[in-house]
């Protein structure tokens, strides 16, 4: 039987130079083969990964750009979440102004024939205008355009307003539209309870915390019609401003007018004190139209 030819290679590496031996090594066929799938191998894998690693890389730097992005949206959205919660703001206050002046538009004095103007009857602001909703629950394309209808309405009002002012000078110089004392306001026009019976009672006003003989200021224009000691009041002021609209003052320390001597707003009227059934020393604020106690901050068009 005859002898398979033996399956190997031989390598001879012949250096430079004589007297430098030849090195000869032999490899069979079968190893030189797996050596060759193997180096094939390992490329196409480094190839794979080199690929994949070159993918991982290029989807990095792109979330890099979209975290990038999202930041500056997220920036951008509190910019505008801040504006449209300042214009909020802003209405709030505008409506506030509304409402009050829309409630001097009211008052009727049949002595002067005052004939109201165009938003006599008209709808309350609250009725009239709808309310924005918080910025948590609704979207914001729709919570702007709420205070963009909202914003509309209240500058027709407020102009209307303003026109009809001008016309009617002497209502709104009558009218106590602002604070007659600085201080902290401790009670409020609402029912409480009594500080020395503890029953729950109608408080007629609001009570102005502050500093013994801090300035009371007419808070419109009017003349004295009572000035001198009433009960648990103390000493009193009673300023009538026309119009139906009267206002009282408690506790006072002084009183620094006389009566029927005529006021201006913003006069030095009188003083705080604590006369009377009192447990320190504020003013009792009232506002009376037709002699029917109303609460004094529906006629304060300052904050």
């Amino acid at each position: 039987m005859e002898r398979e030819p033996s399956q190997q290679h031989t390598i001879f590496f012949v250096p430079d130079g004589a007297g430098r031996r030849v090195r000869r090594f032999a490899i069979k066929h079968r190893t030189l083969i797996r050596a060759a799938v193997g180096a094939s191998a390992a490329v196409l894998l480094l190839f794979v990964f080199g690929t994949h690693y070159f993918v991982l890389l290029s989807r990095s730097a792109e979330n890099a750009a979209l975290r990038e992005e999202n930041l500056r949206l997220v920036s951008e959205l509190k910019v505008v979440h801040e504006k449209v919660q300042h214009i909020n703001d802003v209405l709030d206050r505008v409506k506030h102004l509304n409402a009050n002046l829309e409630n001097i538009t009211q008052l009727r004095d049949p002595d002067r024939q005052l004939a109201l103007g165009p938003l006599a009857a008209a709808p309350s602001v609250e009725s009239a205008t709808p309310a924005v909703a918080p910025l948590a629950e609704v979207k914001l394309p729709a919570s702007l355009e709420a205070l963009e209808r909202e914003a509309r309405e209240q500058e027709q009002k407020s102009r209307e307003m303003t026109a009809y002012f001008e016309d009617q000078k002497q209502l709104l110089a009558s009218a106590p539209s602002v604070w007659p004392a600085r201080g902290y306001v401790t009670s409020d026009f609402a029912v409480r309870l009594d500080p020395y019976t503890a029953d729950r009672v109608m408080h007629d006003g609001i009570d102005i915390a502050a500093a013994p003989g801090t300035p009371i200021k007419a808070p419109a224009d009017g003349a004295v019609v009572f000035a001198g000691l009433e009960g648990g009041y103390g000493k009193v002021l009673v300023l009538d401003h026309g119009y139906g609209l009267k206002t009282r003052y408690g506790h006072l320390s002084r009183i620094d007018v006389k009566l029927g001597q005529k006021v201006r707003r913003g006069d030095h009227i009188a003083s705080i004190g604590t006369t009377g059934r009192s447990t320190g020393p504020h003013l009792h604020y009232e506002v009376r139209v037709n002699g029917v106690p109303e609460n004094p901050r529906k006629f304060i068009l300052e904050e």
